[in-house]
């Protein structure tokens, strides 16, 4: 079958994704080879593919094909993640344009409306992958929420119950009054916000105004809390405010009596060293009331609206209370001052709204436990990351760790399986029934019926269910020690950001240890953030991020991915252009191009040419070379500057040299020998950068041989370029490059004198052997168009020189050029060079120059002085030669 002139890449990539699937190319079962097992980080069941996506599965693919390729059992298994908030948000929108509140709906009636919409969009980026090449076992593809799943996330939950290490209890959270659920710490993103300290003047309870009532100043800069203080605090150890021992204030407004309290916790530096405390809606402040006895008082609701509790401004939301609360403190002349505030507020990371710390009855998750476990496997080594600047980012969080809450008030996602008794209490069982019995044995009630019991209404947080995700996957929850869980645990790699980290890394180590006794992984590999060419994150809010399969139709699947890796080196943030997916278009346009040539050639049964077997030689040594350097950047992972190895590979020595070099004449043929070393140079390239570009890769290796129904690149093993390039092929490569400076040092005069391809030069080689062997001269001539080349003592007058180590070359111009307008060339040259030198010492000779300036760029001043002289002396020998 002919090849198309032009690379399509629309005619290629459907056609061979569909051909892998076709022959369970994908598909991976335990035997007795090395197994390479990745688990993809779940997207968002109802996502669809963007930029960092794009990133983190190209990676995965590049690592799981060459697994492939060098003899392992490769398995990637695919997954989505339920993703309570984000998913539950987008149904409420959806119900909302319906005219439906969530209220309005039973629990049951509103699952099977998420359940809809799961079904209707779920799946769509795992489509949208195939698109990308991801070579993933499509028949593994696993749900946080299918059967096997779910039934793992409820039986840890009780087993973790049961080890004493679920607790539940009234505690200070983090809640989002937008998506109505309480979330852990690491669903905070603290922002810095410019905005305002209000000072509040709060009168001494024993004085009245009309007596010059004395008053203690607090700064706070969320007077909208007020409502809720039930304490001052001073530090006793704060001079300026010891006047206030033992007394009583008034809350402004609100005109409620509270104790002045002292504890050593205030920080006698900020404001006035008063502090207003509200126990139910600031973490430090609840610490102070539980330490002091306070009373808490809830002045917020669950949307962020202020509740009965407060008795002002109720109903109204706390940053409308905010601005109304300045007005009515200025005007009862209650504020003192307000002043311009920098301070760091924290914001959910689902919804972007400014978090209420609260007090809320939640389940949580001791940590320390787990902390104690995953530390030290990743700080010596034994779990590697990479980048590994990111060590000291996990212990610092795994040293300060604080208890996870689990709990979420959301219906979508995984319900706490937690039963409440009539006469209070509860138990934790895996099922209704399980629960009914240990109900009954709690009660001493054997008369209790499952509809007495009522489950807890809440869900688990959604990294609850992905912790457990690489044993999950293999069902080791469920069926610990199956053939599976055996043979693919702990998986090799972990590709994922940064930036869960703390949500998602560390817990997976801290499951696999507590259910495995083992890590989940021995590899993480932390990608950059996708940025754009000026360095801004890539969002849909600033319309700068493109859209994946756009590019894809645009470029290429085999063109985006090499964009996306030139740009992207191991943990650092990728500067991301799409001039980057054209280079990858460019270069599948020059394999394919490349390919074309080679096939078109006419073959001949005779003698190899010397050059061309110096050539083949040398491209031998070359892929050995490139093999080593190869799996030294995989086993680094460093896989940007292991794609651009293969790159210049491919395009600077098998394409400008090697055909270069082997080329038959315009109507000739080539020996069998060279072509059949050239066709098999050709397969071994394509393997190296399949991993990278897989369908041009597949397409021209389908096509270099008959391939029998089946084959494929993907299985085609990479192991024959284990060897390490041997001495003498190093030595080889030594004076190839020697080689090319001489074809570089005649091109160049080429061009310097204006002198055409066509016209036949003599190369003389001055007082030295030069490049002596077999081969060598006949490469030479043959890419460089000579009519000879001569040892010589002295070179021929007005011949144009080079040095390449320390052998001079020389080419005799004779009639080749105009002696006239040569000489006029290097006179104007000479000229320049000679004023450059004379402004180069006269800034030398400035005394005060050379006192004032750096040693760096004195130094450099005399380069410019050294180098300036080097070429006036060449210039000058140059015209002497063209004057005799």
């Amino acid at each position: 079958m002919e090849l198309a002139s032009k690379y399509n890449p629309a005619d290629v990539e459907g056609k061979w994704y569909q051909y892998w699937l076709d022959n369970k190319l994908f598909s991976s079962k335990p035997d007795g080879r090395e197994p390479y097992t990745i688990v993809i980080p779940p997207p968002n069941v109802t996502g669809v593919l963007h930029m960092g996506h794009m990133l983190n599965n190209t990676i995965q693919d590049i690592l799981v094909r060459r697994a492939r390729m060098m003899g392992k059992n490769a398995c990637w298994v695919p997954g989505t993640d339920h993703a309570s908030i984000a998913t539950e948000a987008k149904v409420v929108n959806k119900l909302a344009q319906q005219g439906i509140k969530k209220t309005d709906l039973t629990r049951e009636e509103f699952l099977k409306h998420a359940w809809a919409w799961t079904e209707e969009h779920g799946g769509i980026i795992l489509k949208q992958l195939r698109k990308l090449g991801a070579s993933c076992d499509w028949d593994r593809t696993a749900f946080t929420m299918d059967e096997t799943r779910s039934k793992s996330v409820i039986k840890v939950f009780v087993d973790l119950y049961n080890k004493g290490l679920i607790y539940r209890g009234v505690r200070m959270v983090n809640w989002d009054p937008k998506a109505l659920t309480a979330l852990s710490d690491e669903e905070v993103i603290y922002k810095e916000e410019h905005s305002k300290l209000y000072y509040l003047k709060y009168y001494v309870a024993s004085s009245t105004p009309s007596e010059g009532a004395s008053y203690a100043v607090v700064a706070t800069t969320r007077p909208e809390t007020i409502m809720g203080d039930t304490a001052m605090c001073i530090n006793p150890n704060d001079p300026k405010n010891q006047w206030l021992k033992g007394k009583k204030v008034i809350v402004p407004l609100v005109n409620r009596v509270i104790p002045v309290i002292e504890d050593e916790y205030v920080d006698t530096e900020f404001g006035t060293g008063c502090l207003k405390v509200t126990p139910a809606h600031d973490v430090n402040d609840y610490m102070l009331g539980e330490k002091h006895n306070l009373q808490s008082i809830d002045i917020f609701n669950d949307n962020g609206t202020i509740s009965e509790a407060a008795g002002l401004y109720v109903g109204m939301d706390r940053f409308a209370v905010r601005e109304q609360i300045e007005k009515d403190l200025e005007a009862a002349g209650l504020l003192e001052k307000v002043e311009a505030y920098t301070n760091k507020v924290g914001f959910s990371e689902r919804t972007n709204v400014p978090i209420e710390p609260k007090l809320s009855m939640q389940w949580f998750l001791s940590m320390k436990h787990f902390a104690d476990m995953a530390l030290p496997p990743v700080m010596n080594d034994e779990l590697k990351f990479y980048p590994p600047k990111y060590k000291n980012t996990y212990r610092n969080w795994l040293e300060n760790i604080k208890d996870w809450c689990i709990s979420r008030q959301l219906w979508w996602g995984h319900r706490i399986p937690a039963w409440y008794l009539p006469q209070g209490g509860f138990v934790v069982a895996e099922t209704p029934e399980q629960a009914l019995e240990l109900a009954k044995a709690k009660s001493g009630n054997q008369n209790l019926k499952a509809e007495d019991l009522r489950q807890d209404e809440d869900c688990l947080d959604t990294w609850f269910s992905s912790w457990l995700w690489p044993i999950s996957l293999f069902n080791g929850i469920l069926d610990p020690h199956n053939k599976e869980i055996d043979y693919y645990y702990p998986t090799s790699d972990l590709v994922t950001g940064p930036d869960i980290i703390f949500f998602w890394v560390a817990r997976m180590i801290m499951a696999g240890y507590e259910y495995m006794g083992d890590m989940p992984f021995k590899n993480v590999y932390f990608t950059g953030i996708v940025r754009d060419k000026i360095g801004r994150k890539m969002s849909k809010s600033l319309g700068n991020s493109p859209d994946p399969l756009e590019l894809i139709d645009k470029y290429g699947a085999d063109g985006v991915r090499m964009g996306m890796m030139l740009a992207a080196p191991a943990g650092n943030d990728i500067l991301f252009d799409e001039a980057l997916c054209e280079q990858g278009r460019n270069f599948n346009n020059k394999i394919w191009n490349a390919f074309r040539l080679v096939k078109g050639w006419q073959v001949a049964e005779t003698e190899q040419p010397e050059y061309a077997r110096l050539a083949t030689d040398w491209f031998e040594a070359m892929l050995a070379r490139t093999a080593e350097e190869l799996n030294d950047l995989f086993g680094k992972y460093r896989l940007s500057e292991a794609l651009m190895l293969v790159y210049k590979l491919f395009w600077d020595e098998f394409s400008s040299w090697y055909l270069e070099l082997v080329k038959p004449a315009y109507g000739q043929p080539i020996d069998s020998i060279t072509y059949g070393k050239t066709l098999a140079f050709f397969e071994t390239l394509l393997k190296l950068l399949h991993p990278f570009m897989p369908f041009i890769t597949e397409e021209l290796w389908q096509h270099i041989y008959d391939r029998k129904p089946g084959e494929s690149i993907m299985c085609s093993p990479l192991n024959a370029l284990q060897a390490e390039a041997s001495d003498a092929q190093d030595a080889l490569l030594k004076r190839f490059e020697e080689f090319k400076e001489i074809v570089s040092g005649i091109r160049t005069i080429r061009q310097q004198k204006n002198l055409a391809q066509k016209e036949q030069l003599e190369l003389q080689i001055v007082s030295s052997k030069g490049l002596d062997g077999e081969g060598w001269g006949e490469a030479l001539a043959k890419l460089c168009n000579l009519s000879g080349i001569k040892a010589v003592e002295t070179k021929s007058e007005g011949a144009a020189a080079f040095m390449v180590g320390t052998t001079e070359y020389a080419v005799p111009l004779g009639n080749l050029i105009n002696v006239e307008e040569e000489l006029k060339k290097l006179e104007a040259d000479l000229k320049y060079q000679e004023g450059f030198l004379q402004s180069v010492l006269k800034k030398l000779a400035n005394e005060k120059f050379v006192s004032k300036a750096p040693a760096n760029v004195i130094e450099m001043e005399r380069k410019k002085q050294a180098d300036a002289e080097t070429k006036i002396a060449a210039l000058k020998e140059s015209i002497a030669a063209l004057k005799k």
